[in-house]
């Protein structure tokens, strides 16, 4: 018996010990992506309806949705056996059918029958090749080399696409700098019969001169960048022919430096369906186009604001039927989901209500059911829904609070649920269609179950003028004592698509925050108006005077915090990176009575200096708007500096360029005010790997010393 007791007062202290680990600056970095992030579900995917597999212990592995029966399928060593490969780890891999499994490394795809162990075809990519595009049905990999577009066949033949890129022409790739939902250049068609690209003349686009310091005589490696209210580059849409070898562009006409956006294509090929957008980026058209000819069809429907659209998501055709399609819109004040026919009537509007769908999962096998991800319960979750199509009626299928994401089965019977809350790192559930969640398959285990941790908790504020909800996120210093007076730093991003408070893991808390208040910080962040999942008119509310009523939003937040009896006034910063730091330097510069300390990383100082496809949405050209660049450009506001600011810049940012630093730092000289200022060599808009637990290092340092 004592022995037993001697065993658990040694547990006991133990469980104590472990509860009392504090963070260090490298777990809060550099442990925040490797060793202190959830363990997940490698490759988890469906097989069929009733089957999906993972990768685990290097095998995939297959388990029924119905039986939870787990069955091996191939294990790293067959595959390296099938395919003559030699493998240290299990590639990236998907089903094409229930037997043909496709498995692809950078620059070599396998198609293996599973049944049989064989590899049905293999395509291999040169040394050079980027931007792969695999297409099942036709059996082929696009790609481009340099700055034109190639595809290799199943055969082993590669025929060159494009042949005029370089000197600014650039085929097949991304364009208008990853804005409008654009991720790649490359649009395979349903049959694989055509390949789709962007083609991008930047030729009237000045260089942009960066200069890579590590190479023995310094090398100039300009970049094209084109800002607001200057030239601005152009682009088409190709179609090649994969059996003429021929190429249509489609006749997209004048203005040139107008914007296509969400490219689709027509089941039976012979349309693309593409949303183009105005310069001013305040009326969008959705076009087809035949692909034969190149020549503009119709004009289906049009979408116009006075302060902007954004189209971000390319219609999606009915399977049941091809006359009909699914377009996800803002149109109303929030997105919904529209189904319209190809003649451009409005069928129906589908979802409706002051709540974003924030993704679409698909269909059952007649449509009559819609599987959606949507905001409906609340702005900082994100809930799987089932929506009967014909009544609108929607029916929660994610039991817990939380941010849910799905995956839907083939027929819609089942959907992948993986999710995480406050206090769950990480789960996935097995959900059936009706809404029963059949069980949990994988649930992660809490790698800061051993940290001591500052309170979290959200608190929810309201706009100066009562309109609007504003959700923060304040964490407690660790060992908190309600009678102390403790200082604050205050992280902001405050830009567009963001969201930094929600109700994930630790409600989306960075652990350099909980690494502060480890050292006797409070750490507050607010998401003001401009930012994600809460409707047209709290975003768009900040159209062509950026900072200003983010600003505002941003003082209810300091509001709260003075009214707290253990927040120290006089020792409040702020830091941001990026848009953050753009808000960093209106809160310091237009409140230095409130921030003593700041910093400021890779800062817009003045929208003119920013690229054209974001400045100029959300502030129009300075030509169109000199009052509202004026009022937003933080060389106008030098004169105000009182107290330590720092801005940190990297050498090689191609999103903020470092002119805005130097812009700023010249007037800081002029006006003889003092500024600190720090650089990193080698990196571009922010500093990643190893050197970022030096960046966060140099942050932290400057509030401990200054604050």
């Amino acid at each position: 018996m004592r022995r037993i007791l001697i065993i658990l007062f040694l547990f006991v202290q133990a469980f104590a010990f472990a509860q009392t680990k504090q963070m260090s600056l490298e777990d809060a970095v550099y442990g925040r992506y490797t060793y202190l992030y959830p363990e997940s579900m490698t490759g988890l995917q469906w097989m069929d309806d009733e089957h999906f597999s993972f990768v685990e212990d290097k095998t995939i592995v297959a388990e029924s949705a119905k039986t939870g029966e787990k069955n091996a399928v191939v294990s790293l060593d067959e595959l390296n056996e099938i395919t003559g490969a030699s493998l240290k780890r299990f590639p990236s891999y998907r089903w094409i059918s229930e037997t043909d499994l496709l498995v692809s490394t950078a620059k070599t795809y396998w198609l293996v029958d599973i049944n049989k162990k064989q590899v049905k075809f293999q395509i291999e990519l040169p040394e050079k090749a980027e931007n792969a595009n695999f297409c099942e049905e036709g059996q082929l990999v696009a790609f481009t080399e340099g700055d034109d577009l190639f595809v290799t066949l199943a055969n082993g033949i590669t025929k060159q696409i494009t042949s005029d890129g370089g000197n600014g022409i650039v085929n097949g790739q991304t364009v208008h700098r990853n804005e409008f939902g654009i991720s790649g250049g490359i649009f395979n068609s349903p049959e694989g019969d055509f390949v789709a690209f962007y083609r991008k003349d930047e030729s009237m686009v000045k260089d942009y001169p960066l200069v890579d310091f590590m190479a023995r005589e310094a090398e100039y490696t300009p970049v094209k960048y084109p800002m607001a209210g200057m030239a601005s580059h152009h682009v088409t849409l190709g179609v090649y022919n994969i059996e003429s070898g021929k190429t249509t562009f489609l006749k997209t006409g004048e203005p040139l430096d107008h914007f296509l956006t969400n490219v689709a294509w027509s089941p039976d090929e012979k349309y693309i369906y593409m949303a183009e957008l105005n310069r001013e980026q305040n009326h969008m058209q959705l076009n087809c186009y035949d692909v034969a000819t190149g020549e503009k069809v119709k004009t289906l429907f049009e979408e116009s604001a006075d302060t902007y659209v954004e189209p971000l998501y390319s219609i999606q055709f009915s399977k049941v039927n091809p006359n009909e399609f699914y377009y996800l819109s803002r149109q109303d004040g929030w997105f919904h989901v529209y189904k319209y026919n190809t003649d451009g009537e409005l069928v129906k509007q589908i979802t409706k209500g002051e709540w974003e769908v924030t993704n679409t999962l698909g269909f059952d096998a007649k449509e009559k059911n819609l599987f959606i991800e949507a905001t409906i319960d609340d702005p900082l979750q994100n809930n799987i829904y089932k929506v009967d199509v014909r009544s609108g009626k929607t029916e929660r299928l994610s039991d817990e609070t939380g941010v849910h994401g799905g995956t839907l089965s083939p027929a819609a019977t089942y959907i992948l649920d993986r999710w995480s809350a406050n206090e769950v790192p990480g789960k996935v559930d097995l959900i059936s269609s009706n809404g029963k969640v059949t069980r949990t398959i994988f649930e992660s285990e809490d790698p800061l179950k051993d940290y001591k941790l500052g309170e979290n908790k959200l608190v929810t504020l309201k706009t100066k003028d009562g309109k609007f909800d504003l959700h923060g996120r304040l964490i407690l210093p660790n060992n908190f004592d309600p009678a102390k007076k403790y200082p604050v730093v205050v992280y902001v991003y405050g830009g567009p698509h963001s969201q930094l408070v929600t109700k994930t893991w630790h409600n989306q808390a960075r652990w350099w925050q909980y690494y502060m208040a480890s050292q006797g910080y409070i750490a507050f962040t607010l998401d003001n108006r401009g930012t994600l999942n809460r409707g047209r008119d709290f975003e768009t509310a900040i159209h062509r005077n950026l900072g200003v009523l983010e600003t505002e939003d941003q003082m209810q937040g300091v509001e709260y915090l003075l009214s707290l009896p253990y927040v120290d006034a006089d020792r409040i910063g702020v830091h941001g990176w990026s848009y953050g730091g753009f808000m960093t330097l209106n809160l310091k510069l237009k409140h230095p009575e409130i921030f003593k300390v700041a910093v400021a990383g890779g800062p817009v100082v003045d929208w003119s200096m920013y690229e054209i496809m974001y400045g100029e949405r959300y502030m129009d050209m300075p030509q169109e708007n000199p009052e509202g660049y004026k009022n937003s450009n933080m060389t106008n506001y030098v004169e105000n500096l009182d107290g330590k600011l720092m801005l940190i810049h990297g050498v090689q940012d191609e999103t903020v360029v470092m002119q805005h630093s130097m812009k700023f730092l010249r007037e800081c000289v002029k006006q003889n005010k003092q500024v600190d200022f720090f650089a990193y060599p080698i990196h571009p808009h922010n500093v990643r790997g190893k050197d970022r637990v030096h960046l966060m290092d140099k942050v932290s340092l400057y509030f401990f010393e200054n604050l």
